[in-house]
């Protein structure tokens, strides 16, 4: 069984044990059960529901591990012959979280 979900503006496919990367959830601590409404598709052996937008009565629960960050991206500006050279970072935080399961 599997399910498409939606979490704020990312898509993302999941089964029973999955561990996602999600946007950071400031107020939520590890240990935390997160129930995702937003599901788009559920499959189960063959039976495909489709949502319109979303299907009813169907949700996924997950426990939160904690908090990570993603890769390091270097953003690096430059214009020749002007001496400009800008080098900066950034590496985004989101929160990881193992699905328990699904319900639909």
């Amino acid at each position: 069984m599997y399910a498409v979900i939606r979490d704020r503006n990312q898509q993302a496919t999941v089964r029973s044990g999955d561990v996602v990367m999600c946007d950071l959830r400031s107020d939520a601590q590890p240990g935390d059960t997160v129930t995702f409404d937003e599901v788009l598709l559920v499959s189960d052996e063959g039976k495909v529901q489709v949502g319109n937008p979303t299907v009813e009565g169907a949700s996924v629960k997950a426990e939160v591990l904690g908090d990570k960050k993603g890769p390091k991206l270097v953003v690096f500006r430059f214009k020749r012959r002007k001496n400009v050279r800008v080098k900066r970072g950034h590496r985004q935080k989101y929160t990881a979280v193992k699905i328990t399961s699904i319900d639909a």
